[in-house]
């Protein structure tokens, strides 16, 4: 089968590899669509090291297909069900899912929309709802918001009772877009007083979900409310950066980390687990869904991937098998 592997930093080539096999709990997946993330970017570029990365690794994070085999123990599934889900090596024609993370996808969702869905649903349920511990009423402000995971994160807030609903991007189209996805204001960062004015329109913000970090991050503890909660979920604007440790004690918030790199398979199990209990009749009805800006063929993995490093992307790029 083919998968698309890193040949070395910035190159990456699609070969014949052999074909994957389920083990117990496991299924067989023959993949249709793919959906691309920036850490896709990240472990192209070379920068990510170990068994993740690093000359041979494969590519990708999130796929959609048909299950084409069972592995031993595996029940609720079948073959020819179409699934959706997260693994590593994603960009293949054919991968393993775990069982407990290959979500079924709605009726009348092709498989290019469905290929978006996994991590952002995933991401931002566990950033919101486990970690953020959001309640109805409550504000929320997403830095990156234009991004897949941004937008998913301004629906999901919208959905489950949030009070006035912030998104940032620093593209002034981009902006006038997170409107239909949620958002109440749009801020821009490279305004010295975005902060100021996040903080203005709430009283101070509850729940802060930072996808950029670096340069923001003293901006997201103005921005906060006493008591705020802010959710480190990406490190895109840097990973280090100014941090004004008085005004973290004078406010009393709470600095959470996260990420899916150190997590067992039980722990992102119980992730999937949450996300499709609360999120799964509004993603059925159509209540959740992340536009797709641009699709591109399989053999043009290299090009999709150019194309997100270029950062002119609103929502989320597919690849087609």
């Amino acid at each position: 089968m083919k998968a698309a592997v890193l040949a070395a930093p910035r190159h990456v080539v699609v070969e014949e590899v052999a074909p994957p096999e389920p083990g117990p709990g496991e299924v067989l997946v023959r993949v249709r669509a793919c959906g691309l993330n920036r850490a896709d970017v990240i472990m192209a570029s070379g920068a990510m090291h170990g068994a993740r990365g690093g000359p041979g690794a494969r590519l990708g994070l999130e796929c959609a297909g048909e299950v084409a085999a069972l592995g031993a123990g595996v029940t609720g599934l079948s073959v020819g069900d179409r699934v959706m889900g997260g693994t590593s090596g994603a960009f293949a024609e054919q991968v393993v899912l775990a069982a407990a993370q290959a979500c079924p996808i709605p009726a009348g969702l092709d498989f290019a929309t469905a290929a978006t869905l996994p991590i952002a649903l995933q991401t931002m349920h566990d950033a919101i709802v486990t970690n953020g511990g959001l309640q109805p009423g409550e504000s929320v402000l997403i830095q990156g918001a234009s991004s897949g995971v941004g937008l998913m994160g301004l629906q999901i807030a919208r959905l489950l009772g949030a009070g006035t609903v912030i998104g940032t991007s620093t593209h002034p189209d981009r902006r006038a877009r997170l409107g239909a996805f949620g958002a109440d204001l749009a801020l821009d960062t490279a305004d010295p007083g975005w902060a100021e004015a996040a903080h203005a329109a709430t009283g101070g913000v509850d729940l802060i979900i930072d996808q950029v970090s670096g340069g923001v991050f003293e901006g997201c503890m103005r921005a906060a409310a006493v008591r705020g909660r802010i959710v480190n979920v990406g490190r895109l604007g840097g990973q280090t950066g100014p941090f004004d440790f008085d005004l973290h004690a004078l406010k009393r918030l709470r600095y959470i980390g996260v990420t899916f790199r150190t997590r067992t398979p039980a722990e992102v199990a119980e992730i999937v687990r949450r996300t499709r209990a609360d999120l799964w009749p509004a993603l059925e009805a159509g209540r959740l869904r992340l536009p797709v800006d641009r699709s591109f063929a399989f053999a043009q993995v290299s090009d999709a991937l150019d194309h997100m490093r270029a950062n002119r992307h609103f929502g989320k790029i597919v690849l087609t098998l």
